[in-house]
């Protein structure tokens, strides 16, 4: 009889172990499908805590302070150190005229250059939120947390059109940020901004709200930085610059200075409502503006590096002119608010829905838009498919259409290209070190060449960074082969004798460079 009740009551308890662990492997999986959003409502519905609540007459922030700084962290990165020839020799004299191979020099190395910044965890398994800027061309990354901790994290995806990135650290049970609302954001309310600025430990600092929907230029100038590299030379009026910035900044006199680059901007009750992204300043340190990118844009940023990998970016169509007094005088127009429709993209989400060129769009969902950083940056929160009602203007009177957002093929094109340059540099900086894309049909043509690859990057210790190559010199032969792709290029390495490659370059018309590079295979 004691061994059947054994018996029985172990068969229950194992049943009852089982029945809680597929329990917890299916929540497990379930969670890993859920939205960073979801994520944390989860787990303050399992965890719930009282809500932080901060004086009005006197603000009293010292709730929020310490319900925020446990889970900011600070980022340390560090970048290859460079290894140069003694001596300032003119960029082509390290090759010999007569023999083909470089004088021996002496060697001297710099140590790894490093950078720091914040970043604000938004999980308890460790992931975390900071700007592109502070992690971009990284080859290590060190996140510190406020037990002194430091561990080394991984980059899950960057978006250098809203300056965001998603990193993560293997590590459990971590405090995070809770999710504010940025579209109920309003001018004056108080914030708190923290970070590690200025090489100083944790800091926290407080401010209002000065204005929402801002656009610094910031980000869009380092995009077109970046292409400018990935082309080798400046754009010419037939090649315009493709400007993919997303800005729509909450400004902030919370004080901002280097360093603070990726913490948190939350509100009063410590919730998250911006990334802290860049200051606008004449002097390189705080002067009174700050700026940072909504936490509504951030969850979808986040949301996407989980489920796809990349942005999912839908577009409506159009290129338009944000309208103004002076615009509407020159453009004809009666209205001084809305944007001005200037061109329609053929087959595009707008011409289907039947929108023309000279529609003013007014209202986005029933919400009056203003300027153009603010229908970016809620279009960009939505994917290819998303659908979005539009309220524009015709012959004076309003309607609306109801518009499905496309892919964004710009964004496609542009992510390929860059593959292609990041793909070339992975396969043939071992042997040159340097990068490769091809030269356009302008840029040969305006050096009077058939063929032609432009150097976009020089690998730090590379045989081109040893002879100080520069980016943008177009090479127009490698072993006496026309190249016009990295494919090219890679081919034409093979064709290399005694270990010489022969290299033909133009650095600008009528002029002709010719190198004989040694190269180990």
């Amino acid at each position: 009889m004691m061994k059947k009740l054994g018996l029985t009551l172990l068969t229950a308890l194992v049943g009852g172990l089982i029945a809680v662990g597929g329990y917890k492997l299916f929540e497990n999986k379930q969670e890993s499908k859920m939205s960073f959003e979801e994520r944390q409502q989860l787990h303050y519905a399992n965890n719930p805590v009282p809500n932080v609540v901060s004086s009005t007459g006197n603000p009293d922030f010292t709730q929020a302070a310490a319900t925020v700084a446990p889970a900011v962290v600070h980022i340390t990165t560090t970048y290859p150190g460079r290894t140069r020839s003694s001596g300032g020799a003119a960029p082509l004299d390290l090759f010999e005229e007569f023999f083909g191979v470089p004088r021996q020099r002496p060697q001297r190395s710099q140590p790894p250059a490093q950078a720091t910044g914040s970043g604000v965890i938004i999980s308890e398994d460790g992931y975390i939120v900071t700007n592109n800027h502070v992690v971009e061309d990284a080859n290590k990354i060190e996140v510190q947390l406020t037990d002194k901790r430091v561990v080394e994290a991984k980059i899950i995806g960057r978006d250098p059109n809203t300056d965001l990135a998603l990193i993560k650290i293997n590590e459990k049970g971590l405090p995070f940020v809770r999710f504010g609302d940025s579209d109920d954001v309003r001018i004056g309310e108080w914030v708190l901004a923290v970070g590690y600025p200025l090489g100083l430990e944790s800091t926290v600092t407080a401010g209002i709200v000065s204005a929402t929907g801002r656009s610094t230029g910031i980000i869009a100038r380092e995009l077109q930085q970046r292409q400018y590299q990935q082309r080798g030379y400046p754009q010419s009026d037939d090649e315009p610059m493709l400007n993919t910035a997303v800005e729509s900044f909450i400004q902030t006199d919370a004080v901002i200075n280097k360093g603070n680059s990726g913490g948190p901007l939350v509100n009063a009750n410590g919730e998250l409502i911006g990334i802290n992204s860049n200051i606008m300043t004449p002097t390189g340190t705080y002067a009174g503006y700050g700026f940072a990118v909504p936490v509504n844009l951030v969850k979808k940023i986040a949301d996407d590096f989980i489920k796809f990998g990349m942005v999912k970016r839908g577009l409506i169509g159009v290129t338009f002119r944000e309208l103004n007094p002076t615009a509407a005088k020159e453009l004809e127009v009666s209205d001084v608010n809305g944007l001005y429709i200037m061109e329609i993209v053929p087959k595009g989400a707008a011409e289907e829905a039947g929108l023309k060129k000279g529609d003013i769009i007014t209202k986005l969902d029933g919400r009056v838009i203003t300027s153009s950083s603010d229908l970016q940056e809620r279009i960009y929160r939505l994917r290819p498919g998303d659908k979005v009602k539009l309220t524009y203007k015709r012959d004076g009177k309003e309607r609306d259409v109801t518009v499905t957002l496309k892919e964004d093929t710009r964004a496609t094109e542009s992510s390929r290209a860059e593959s292609e340059a990041k793909r070339s540099a992975t396969e043939i900086y071992n042997k040159l070190g340097a990068g490769f894309v091809p030269a356009t049909d302008a840029r040969k043509k305006e050096l009077g060449v058939s063929s032609g690859v432009v150097v976009t990057q020089v690998h730090q210790g590379g045989l081109f960074d040893y002879f100080n190559v520069q980016r943008g010199l177009v090479i127009t032969h490698i072993n006496g082969k026309p190249v016009n792709s990295a494919d090219d290029v890679e081919a034409a390495l093979a064709n290399s004798e005694r270990g010489i490659v022969r290299i033909v370059g133009v650095p600008q018309r009528g002029s002709r460079v010719e190198l004989n590079v040694p190269i180990e295979y």
